[in-house]
């Protein structure tokens, strides 16, 4: 076999026999981590010599790949190949990946992601290779909704599709669906109108996951009864950095009838509320969803956020209260607000200081110590720190054992629970 150009690209079968080569890859690491393959009809100089190893699954990416090389070749080492990785190549040639899909019977996975197919037609004569794969990943491909749909047509099994970072503005309805199809993965594209999404529920009746992050969607618009109809199993949604900015359109998530997992963060809606507000106001607003945000909602955090949900529109009109408030009002009864605790430690307290017969009111620092206080009261009573002995008078105790005396100078005066209104005692050291 003659060696092309380089100024071609290389070939799927050059990297494969430079990858796998015994040289590069000499050792079988158990059954079914690779294969031995003896090729029996390879012609005469093959770049693969006398044999190679090869794994069931292929990571290929960045190698330069533009054409898929010997299908002889391929068939015979790639037969039981089943998950390929061809992202960041230089394929821009529809009837070159299917060379190349066509000769591997088992695939079940296909990345493409980076390849240049902008503007790349997809004869409808190739679409049959690409009939046994499972999940396709086309990112960042800029491939054409048409030949997306070219491609979902002929795929009976195809579970996962991922079309992220393709510049898509909008999608053409097909008129075949696609009922195998479990997980769309759309980011980072530009749907901003439901009337796109809306689509996906005639295109694809079998969609569990739809994760449409990073798509500025402004609002979704329609009602239960479509909602349902359309996306009768959608099980999790994305929707982080869309451009949602009503309640109702959060409202709106509980028509569909199955969903139980929601991520929805960076949007607008959301942007004035502490982290605490936003969570506990989304779930109080989902009854049904048992995953926000990729956190378990448990049942005690589920009360704890719809007795929040009530109590954070008391104040609200009778107008503008949310349809979840009178369902949550029904549940728990029109609750009060909640009393506000101050648990913050005292800092000062207000004491009776007792020297002879003096009596002074006296504001105590609490963060300081024994030895501290007693310096605060040498100009109180007119005694040195050395000759006077301190002893703490609980107003509220009537201890059997008398007054505490504070013997030990390095202790916090906060340890003895001191409050407004108890007494100092100060007794002078007798000589």
């Amino acid at each position: 076999m003659e060696r092309k150009p380089d100024c071609l690209g290389r070939t799927f079968m050059e990297v494969i026999s430079e990858k796998y080569s015994p040289e590069n890859f000499p050792y079988r690491r158990g059954p079914g981590m690779g294969v031995v393959v003896v090729p029996t009809t390879i012609s005469q100089g093959s770049p693969m010599k006398d044999r190679l190893n090869l794994p069931s699954v292929l990571v290929l990416n960045g190698c330069g790949i533009i054409r898929a090389g010997d299908q002889a070749e391929i068939a015979a080492f790639c037969a039981h190949v089943m998950e390929l990785d061809l992202s960041h190549n230089k394929l821009q040639d529809w009837h070159e990946i299917s060379k190349i899909v066509s000769n591997i019977p088992n695939l079940e996975f296909l990345n493409l992601s980076s390849n240049p197919l902008a503007g790349v037609a997809l004869e409808p004569r190739y679409t049959e290779a690409f009939s046994r794969v499972r999940r396709l990943v086309l990112n960042n491909t800029q491939v054409s909704w048409e030949t997306v749909l070219q491609l979902t047509r002929e795929m009976p099994d195809l579970e996962e599709l991922f079309l992220c970072l393709n510049e898509y503005t909008c999608v053409t309805a097909s008129n075949e669906a696609c009922p195998s199809l479990r997980l769309l993965h759309i980011t980072d594209n530009s749907l901003q109108d439901w009337a796109e999404v809306r689509k996906f529920g005639s295109m694809f009746p079998s969609l569990d996951t739809l994760v449409m992050a990073n798509n500025n969607l402004a609002s979704i618009q329609d009602g239960k009864e479509i909602l349902k109809r359309l996306f009768p199993n959608l099980r999790s949604i994305n929707l982080h950095n869309s451009g949602l900015t009503r309640w109702e359109d959060i409202e709106k998530l509980n028509f569909f009838p199955k969903l139980e997992e929601v991520r929805l963060q960076g949007i607008p809606l959301l942007q004035t509320y502490t982290n605490t507000e936003r969570r506990s106001l989304m779930i109080a607003q989902l009854p049904s969803v048992s995953s926000l945000n990729g956190s378990a909602v448990t049942d005690s955090e589920r009360e704890d956020a719809e007795r929040f949900f009530i109590r954070y529109h008391l104040d609200y009109p009778e107008e503008e209260l949310p349809y979840r408030y009178h369902c949550l009002v029904t549940k728990y009864g029109k609750l009060e607000p909640l009393a506000e605790i101050d648990l913050r430690p005292r800092c000062h307290a207000q004491v009776e200081v007792h020297c002879e017969d003096k009596v002074e009111q006296v504001n105590i620092r609490l963060d300081q110590t024994v030895a501290e206080l007693k310096k605060q009261l040498t100009t109180v009573v007119q005694l040195s720190t050395n000759n006077m002995r301190l002893y703490y008078i609980d107003k509220d105790v009537c201890s059997a054992f008398g007054p505490e005396e504070m013997k030990y100078s390095t202790r916090a005066l906060h340890s003895y629970s001191i409050r407004d209104g108890d007494e100092i005692l100060v007794v002078p050291k007798t000589k």
